[in-house]
């Protein structure tokens, strides 16, 4: 029997997860021929989601494990933790807030069956603001036009990938990067399921304006060298126009021998080709610091707790099984 793992990031969804599991329990009936194995990584919330996943642990020791992170590491990293508890032969992500439907997984998982290692379900649509709409779409053109060309147009976070793709997104070892983005760059050709995200009908979101503003900057510098090839086009044509107007300056005193006044115009300038040095030099930090932050060998998680049931546990379960 296949076994099929599903990951789902947890951070403050105590209002979500007694929807949530249900529903991905009930994806064990219709997913005949696997072992399903839910895997839910709590990311340091403070409320009660643990508490509630240990619950259902309890209830179902044979299907659920719950991964507790000594703190919070983000959703991207939770995700990576959880690729590496996963044994399935297929391990599927998805969001804990039940905005992407889990129904979904049916058909994408009969795409795995036919040897498609990755299988996407893109966002079609949003149920969402004008505001959550426009940043997600600005986003994604940005990293389209500037980062990965062939990106899809409305991202993604609902996935299934193959065994393989598991170990290789884990030899990565990368910090600070989209784990989502990682497995499209890996390169295997992708299925892509369209569909409508849903709003959200309970509890509040913590994907906050500046973890996104984070995400699409740890994104474009880890796939693009746009921002290092802007440094470099400004500079070269400072450097001309500050050369042109020396000349000017050159011309004026020889050819008409006066001095060429302005006070104003001078400080303009100091301060106009300050403030482009000081943007470089932030462009440039934000390389190094990641670069210092890859060379520490710091992990990109650490994890406190795996609950699951015990191998002796397991063997009674499935002696009983066999008995039925």
């Amino acid at each position: 029997m296949k076994k099929f793992s599903i990951i789902v990031p947890v951070y403050y969804n105590e209002l979500n997860l007694p929807d949530t599991i249900p529903q991905l329990l009930g994806l064990k009936d219709k997913l005949q021929g696997y072992f399903l194995e839910l895997i839910f990584v709590d990311d340091g919330s403070g409320d009660q989601s643990l508490d509630i996943l240990l619950y259902y642990q309890a209830k179902y020791p044979e299907i659920i494990k719950v991964v507790k992170l000594t703190r919070n590491f983000g959703s991207m990293n939770a995700v990576h933790a959880g690729f590496t508890v996963a044994s399935g032969d297929c391990v599927g992500v998805i969001s804990a807030d039940l905005q992407d439907p889990p129904e979904l997984f049916s058909d994408m998982i009969s795409y795995w069956e036919k040897g498609t290692k990755v299988v996407l379900a893109v966002r079609q649509d949003r149920e969402e603001s004008f505001w959550q709409k426009l940043f997600s779409n600005t986003y994604y053109f940005l990293i389209r036009k500037f980062a990965i060309t062939d990106y899809p147009k409305g991202g993604f976070d609902l996935i299934i990938v193959d065994r393989q793709v598991v170990v290789e997104v884990i030899r990565t070892q990368e910090k600070n990067a989209n784990i989502m983005t990682i497995i499209f760059w890996l390169g295997f050709k992708p299925v892509m399921i369209p569909y409508i995200r849903r709003r959200r009908k309970k509890g509040k979101s913590r994907w906050t304006l500046s973890k996104k503003f984070k995400l699409f900057v740890d994104t474009l510098v880890s796939f693009s060298f746009f921002p290092i090839r802007l440094l470099s086009t400004v500079g070269f044509f400072v450097a001309i126009g500050s050369f042109i107007y020396g000349l000017f300056l050159l011309f004026y005193r020889i050819f008409f021998g006066t001095d060429v006044e302005g006070y104003v115009s001078i400080m303009l300038s100091i301060t106009f080709l300050s403030g482009i040095q000081m943007a470089m030099l932030g462009v440039l930090g934000e390389y190094i610091w990641r670069t210092m932050d890859e060379v520490r060998h710091r992990p990109s998680f650490v994890i406190d707790m795996i609950y699951e049931a015990t191998k002796s546990h397991v063997s009674d379960i499935n002696q009983m099984q066999g008995q039925e």
